[in-house]
């Protein structure tokens, strides 16, 4: 196991300080969240803590990056699809089967420590040195349709993966929310969200948006996604249909969330997937309620 980076220690304190807050996030509701029935108990763990969850739209497999490596989580027993990496940026590309990620090298691996940005082009078995080995441990990293936006302790872009600028951006994010087919992207940071219109470049709060730690935008086959989903320390699921500009409560997941993803459903309704301590649970119906994903 590598050691923890001061950027980790100091991503983790922001966690805890929203996490912290439980009497702001029920004044941040922009609606309040529906009754409905109690979650089914989620499935059993079997992996290690999770930095990021990608569901393929071809497949239906469910990709966990996690403290080990990156599993396929599509069944009860999650399956090791790489070698020991920690995993803690991890974003899909626009491609099939092509992932980035960040983070350090398993015992025994030729990567770098930090290893910068690493790409797999085989669904994450294998992993090639990128940019930025030994500079840079990305916590948070996402994907655009002008390329990539990282963070490392700076916020970082790249057009294609190998040059970076650093934005004057002063915030810590502690997830990025982009899509490969929109240059939008969302910015969770314990002062609500931050919002980019032009691939990470300039940025903007959001007025009035909710305190949410996870977001993830609803990717569509077809088009830029307007859908996204995010989630808050205490549970609560936030759903926006503008990209992030206005946001309502829609309901809440059972567990501590450790990072979430979704893609497009019925209008309003995108369908979520959590991975949580207790194992990945999914919804239908935009967050209403929740059951394991795995059968």
């Amino acid at each position: 196991m590598q050691p923890r980076t001061p950027l980790f220690r100091a991503r983790r304190s922001l966690a805890a300080v929203v996490v912290a807050l439980p009497l702001v996030l029920a004044g941040c509701s922009t609606a309040a969240v529906p009754a409905g029935p109690a979650a089914a108990p989620p499935s059993a763990p079997a992996v290690g803590h999770v930095h990021g969850i990608f569901v393929d739209p071809a497949t239906a497999k469910i990709f966990l990056a996690t403290h080990d490596g990156l599993y396929d989580a599509t069944t009860k027993t999650p399956a090791k699809v790489s070698d020991t990496i920690d995993l803690m940026g991890f974003t899909p590309a626009a491609t099939p089967k092509v992932f980035y990620a960040s983070g350090h090298p398993g015992a025994g691996s030729s990567l770098p420590n930090p290893v910068g940005l690493i790409r797999s082009t085989d669904a994450g078995k294998t992993w090639q040195e990128v940019s930025r080995g030994r500079q840079s441990d990305f916590h948070a990293l996402t994907t655009t349709g002008g390329g990539l936006v990282a963070f490392d302790g700076q916020l970082r872009t790249s057009s294609d993966g190998i040059t970076w600028q650093t934005s004057t951006a002063a915030f810590a994010p502690a997830v990025l929310a982009g899509s490969p087919a929109s240059t939008v992207v969302l910015a969770t940071t314990q002062d609500g969200v931050q919002r980019s219109t032009d691939g990470g470049k300039n940025w903007k709060p959001v007025p009035g948006s909710p305190i949410i730690q996870f977001a993830a935008f609803a990717t569509s086959a077809e088009k830029a996604p307007t859908e996204a989903v995010g989630v808050a320390p205490d549970g609560t699921v936030h759903v926006s249909t503008d990209a992030g500009l206005t946001w309502r409560a829609s309901g809440k997941v059972t567990g501590q969330v450790e990072a979430v993803t979704a893609q497009e459903g019925g209008a309003g309704t995108p369908r979520i997937w959590a991975a949580t301590t207790s194992g990945v649970q999914v919804s239908t119906d935009g967050g209403a309620t929740f059951a394991p994903a795995a059968s």
